[in-house]
């Protein structure tokens, strides 16, 4: 199975519950209350000893697109984005920037955040031109690109991660994930129509169907970011049923084209809400861990 910086898929053992942090994998024991061990099927319910600022499957990564300046891009960080993205040239949609202005932003992104340069080209040479000019760690090919690209890419470009975008539509959809992943680091799954005479290849606001991008994440081995449509009152129900790595957003958390403070808050708290600390499991937590 692939990891996405070392960490797995988590899974229920007979030790305990692996459970992704915002931050890192933790194997939490889960007991009852007077500290015995509790029982398998303890997902999701009060019988799950929680430490604080933890949940039962937070997404690992939260994603805000479409960063247009240095302001935009610091708001976002603020306010607890792990990962950022920049549209370039683009057929249609909102959120393009010149490249020159791309990469002003990116050189002063702190060390550790993601940076995705989305590019609608679809050829190899092209796409590596891009990221050199921007610098950008991590490239989003929006669009089906010509065969062989994403070998070229790899070679021209060690370190840099390749996200492949899905439009998820229809079966047809899951077929193209599964054909696609051997050959790149993780999938997005968004709403757009690349197959319009003008192309919409992100951005559109839409929801799709979640089950689709279930049946991706399930089969295709892959971390899968997703997209389309997503805002604060949805994206909740969204991880739920879909279960990704990562949410990306952009339309959700914007008013009149520009990075909303309160929106922006309020996607990030609803996609990795905090607990609060269980005095009583959080004590029968550090019993049984000791024992």
């Amino acid at each position: 199975m692939r990891q996405e910086g070392g960490r797995k898929a988590g899974s229920l053992t007979d030790c305990g519950l692996r459970t992704y942090c915002g931050r890192g994998l933790r194997l939490l024991r889960t007991t009852d209350a007077d500290g015995k061990a509790g029982g398998g099927a303890v997902a999701g319910s009060a019988r799950v000893a929680l430490l604080s600022g933890m949940s039962p499957a937070p997404v690992q990564l939260i994603k805000i697109c479409c960063i247009a300046s240095p302001d935009e891009m610091q708001l976002a960080l603020h306010s607890g984005a792990d990962a950022l993205g920049f549209v370039s040239k683009m057929p249609s949609g909102p959120g393009p920037i010149e490249e020159d202005l791309i990469a002003s932003i990116i050189a002063l992104v702190p060390a550790g955040i993601a940076t995705f340069l989305l590019t609608s080209e679809t050829e190899a040479t092209a796409i590596i031109d891009q990221q050199r000019r921007t610098g950008a760690n991590t490239l989003q090919l929006v669009d089906e690109v010509e065969p062989g690209a994403q070998a070229v890419i790899r070679n021209s470009l060690p370190g840099i991660r390749i996200v492949q975008v899905i439009h998820v539509a229809d079966a047809q959809s899951v077929d193209e994930a599964l054909r696609v992943a051997p050959d790149v680091d993780a999938l997005l799954l968004d709403s757009g129509n690349p197959r319009l005479a003008v192309k919409e290849l992100g951005g559109t606001g839409r929801v799709h169907d979640w089950s689709l991008s279930r049946e991706i994440r399930e089969r295709s081995g892959l971390p899968v970011y997703l997209a389309g449509g997503l805002k604060s009152t949805n994206v909740a129900e969204a991880i739920a049923a879909v279960r990704p790595a990562g949410v990306d957003v952009c339309s959700g958390v914007r008013t009149d084209g520009k990075l909303d403070p309160v929106k922006l808050r309020a996607f990030v708290g609803a996609a990795r809400p905090p607990v609060p600390a269980v005095k009583t499991a959080s004590i029968s937590l550090l019993r049984a861990w000791r024992a």
